[in-house]
């Protein structure tokens, strides 16, 4: 095949040195690297092919020779081109495209993408990532899905009774219930892992036990209710304790200072997640409080952050795989308008037994205030 070389400059942009007219190819410069992106052009010229063809080729379908489609590969690998993930995208009429908002909610966030992803590159699914941060609301992240004209959403954040997006696209909700009858949610029992932390507590002889509170949104009010209930059916309701807390292991090690300031430490302590535990952890340690001889504290969601041996956090484990796999799931029953049996499933928990929790401390020889004037920082050090 020979190809037409329009103008020097072009030639020499695609690195080619010289046309062998008896055998009708390109010749090109091994070392060449072109100073922008490679583009099909770029490859279509260097393997001495028509953009079409290398296209072709590079999509996988069927066309050309055994020996075209070696050359064309590998002059693609040799320049680094990338196929235009955009332009495929827009193109792509098959391929549901589903969005997906999130927010700065730690390390359980990050690791339900990994289980979206997963659901959708085995069901065939493209996905649309939009972030909620402090300068990036709500509403510009619908617009965003929107631009792309997503079939679907996913919702991980903000947490909130009605989605902007209800009604106009199906949405999913994964963690927190939603009344509105056009959204679809998948989420933990937050009523069994509540359940399953206080029986394992309480077998272990502890009556004392307080319960840090997350941010305030439903998942937390979830939590906190399931906290109240399990001390209620144990008979322990007149002993409920809440600390005010959050989702960040500053805020555990805030929620730690005020427990240790009190003087009067409970014999357990339960976190909304595992980065507020973690901050009591580390708090409590620094402090003296010895962990789980004086204080046994749970966490939530089985974070890897948990399984960090020096942490090694007893906690609430939340399946982010099947979370994932049945939010995606969803999403392609909806937009198929295949029929729905429920519009919420719950994903059971379990708990995942660590060296955070032990036997309650006999009554005397819990330390009543062992506060120091300045506990240690998240993230900091002790010798």
């Amino acid at each position: 095949m020979r190809v037409r070389m329009a103008t020097t400059r072009w030639v020499k942009e695609v690195g080619i040195v010289g046309v062998d007219r008896k055998e009708g190819s390109v010749k090109h410069d091994p070392l060449f690297r072109p100073s922008k992106r490679p583009t099909l052009e770029d490859v279509g010229a260097q393997a001495g092919v028509s953009r079409a063809m290398a296209s072709i080729v590079l999509r996988g379908a069927p066309g050309g020779t055994a020996e075209t489609r070696e050359r064309i590969l590998r002059v693609a690998k040799e320049l680094g081109y990338r196929p235009d993930a955009r332009a495929r995208l827009l193109a792509s009429t098959s391929r549901p495209l589903l969005g997906v908002v999130f927010s700065r909610y730690g390390l359980f966030h990050l690791e339900l993408l990994d289980g979206l992803y997963q659901a959708a590159e085995n069901i065939g699914c493209e996905v649309i990532l939009t972030a909620l941060t402090a300068h990036r609301g709500e509403q510009r992240a619908m617009e965003t899905l929107l631009d792309f004209r997503c079939d679907a959403v996913i919702l991980l954040g903000p947490e909130r009774g009605t989605p902007k997006l209800a009604g106009r696209l199906p949405c999913v909700v994964v963690g927190w219930k939603v009344r509105h009858s056009s959204v679809d949610v998948v989420r933990s029992s937050d009523e069994q892992g509540g359940q399953q932390v206080l029986d394992h507590l309480v077998e272990l002889g502890h009556r004392d036990i307080a319960h840090v509170v997350g941010p305030g949104g439903p998942v937390s009010v979830a939590r906190q209710r399931s906290y109240r209930e399990a001390m209620r059916r144990h008979g322990l309701e007149s002993r409920v304790r809440e600390v005010p807390g959050g989702s960040t292991q500053q805020q555990g090690v805030q929620a730690a200072r005020e427990i240790l300031t009190s003087g009067d430490l409970p014999s357990a302590v339960t976190a909304f997640n595992d980065e507020v535990a973690a901050g009591l952890l580390e708090t409590f340690r620094g402090s003296g409080v010895a962990v789980p001889a004086d204080i046994s504290v749970v966490g939530w969601d089985d974070s890897s952050l948990a399984k960090l041996p020096h942490v090694d956090l007893t906690t609430v484990h939340q399946d982010v795989t099947t979370l994932g796999r049945l939010a995606v799931e969803r999403c392609i029953a909806r937009v198929r308008h295949l029929d729905i049996d429920a519009r919420e499933v719950t994903v059971p928990t379990r708990l995942v037994v660590r060296t955070s929790t032990g036997p309650a401390p006999s009554h005397d020889r819990r330390p009543r205030s062992t506060h120091r004037a300045d506990p240690p920082t998240a993230g900091s050090t002790r010798s």
